[in-house]
């Protein structure tokens, strides 16, 4: 079997994208698994295709497990971890939000990754994305 997920678009305009992104768990989890395929994501208001993303915000809650958010590269880079039993809501727009360094082969997309998943846990993630063009 495999994590029961999902991703709902609760937005997504030329500026700005928000995604829901859920599990309840079987206990098998997810490894470095594409969250936001920013190619699938809405154009901009001149018709260029979003190339990168910055997290401005996250509204989340974790049952029973961790979610570490990753940046896709070569070599996916560690952006920050959720943790477990715990929820909370992240603003970064104060400091411009959590950009994307990673370097070689990176495309944009945001991966998530769980640890200490058992059959039953569950997480809600909200993002609030920031597209940006190349």
């Amino acid at each position: 079997m495999a994590d029961a997920v999902a991703t709902q678009i609760l937005s997504d305009g030329p500026k700005f994208t928000v995604l829901k992104l859920t599990n309840v768990s079987d206990g098998s989890g997810e490894a470095a698994v594409v969250k936001v395929d920013v190619s699938g994501l809405e154009l901009s208001a001149d018709g260029d295709a979003c190339t990168d993303v910055v997290i401005e915000r996250i509204w989340w809650q974790c049952i029973g497990m961790k979610v570490q958010i990753l940046w896709n590269a070569s070599t996916n880079l560690f952006c920050i971890e959720l943790g477990e039993n715990q929820s909370g809501e992240h603003d970064y727009t104060v400091f411009g939000g959590l950009t994307n360094n990673s370097g070689g082969g990176k495309n944009g997309d945001v991966l998530f990754t769980t640890v200490g998943h058992t059959s039953a846990d569950t997480y809600t993630v909200i993002l609030y994305l920031r597209k940006k063009f190349a």
